[in-house]
């Protein structure tokens, strides 16, 4: 069988398909198909599944190689052996479609039927593997803000040191007046830090956690969004508050038990806890809403949400840190 590949649209299924595949029909039997295997092993240009079609050529069903070598020779193929819930595609799917398919199913290779359900091919194991390979730096630097329809990012690595400086310099003048607005914070609360010294040592911890949570939630949104483009960030963004309400607990309840411990002040202890606590919880949804909302703005989430959501993440941090401290201080009546 030949497939006449160029017909069908650059990284579409139909492009990436292979037609040369063991195929069968259902009224062949385990000992049949074996036969085939042996006599053209070097034909086939991938070995993954049987696939099963009928006199018409229509996909009836698909038998993995384990289950022809491992079931008694003279069951026939029909007679409840193959596996007629079959994933395919058409031959103008979208290739990233394809491979998603494969990862969400755990499949070796993915059929491809027309309308008609006639089979034309399979896409293997090793295309699929390279559209993942090429799909994914695709939507790394799409949403870096690099790609083919972007001309001055098409051209970054040629661009002078004026004008990459241009681009960078503007987010991080910002983050110099966060950081004196994160200054004036601790500034505003010196008071609290005078009596209560102890504070002042848990600054970089409060802040290292939240710079900590925000970047590792901020990594898993981007390879999330490198495996599927079409991301639903509602439910995404649901799940991280989840994510987040856990991870804030344990680490505020931990948090609270060895400042305690280490310091004797029950008032320490909780208002270590519960800042970390809320600072967890903060961090993780402005790691997901600013480069999604840099996206959204048609600014460059590579640059800009780096600097950007750090200085975010501090301010806020120090913030609810020192409002939380004074509140309970003035509660324990310290």
């Amino acid at each position: 069988m030949t497939v006449k590949n160029g017909k069908y649209p650059p990284e579409s299924a139909g492009r990436r398909m292979v037609a040369n595949v063991p195929t069968a029909l259902p009224s062949e039997t385990i000992a049949d198909i074996r036969s085939k295997l042996f006599e053209k092993a070097k034909d086939f240009e991938t070995l993954n599944y049987v696939y099963i079609l009928d006199e018409k050529g229509r996909l009836a069903g698909v038998l993995s190689l384990k289950d022809v070598f491992q079931k008694p020779e003279e069951s026939v193929i029909g007679q409840g052996l193959m596996m007629t819930n079959v994933i395919k595609v058409r031959p103008h799917a979208d290739q990233e479609k394809v491979a998603i398919l494969a990862l969400k199913h755990n499949l070796k290779s993915i059929p491809v039927t027309d309308r008609e359900n006639i089979f034309l091919g399979v896409v293997p194991s090793d295309v699929i593997l390279e559209i993942l390979h090429s799909e994914d730096v695709e939507d790394l630097l799409r949403f870096a803000g690099i790609s083919k329809h972007n001309s001055f990012a098409a051209k970054i690595f040629q661009a002078s040191p004026f004008a990459m400086t241009k681009l960078r310099l503007p987010w991080l003048v910002l983050g110099l007046f966060g950081g004196l607005l994160a200054a004036q914070i601790v500034n505003f609360f010196e008071g609290s830090l005078k009596v209560h010294f102890i504070l002042a040592a848990f600054i970089p911890l409060i802040v290292y956690m939240a710079d900590a949570v925000g970047v590792q939630a901020q990594t898993l949104f981007i390879r999330s969004l490198a495996i599927d483009s079409r991301l639903d960030i509602k439910k995404y963004l649901l799940k991280e508050v989840k994510i987040s309400l856990l991870i804030a607990l344990i680490l505020g309840i931990l948090l609270t038990l060895i400042s305690f411990l280490w310091s004797g002040l029950l008032s320490v202890g909780v208002i270590l806890g519960a800042s970390l606590f809320l600072t967890v919880i903060c961090a993780g949804l402005i790691a997901i809403l600013i480069p999604w909302l840099l996206q959204a703005l048609k600014k460059d989430p590579a640059i800009g949400s780096g600097p950007f959501a750090t200085i975010v993440r501090d301010v806020l941090s120090l913030a609810l840190y020192f409002s939380i401290a004074s509140i309970l201080l003035r509660l324990f009546g310290s």
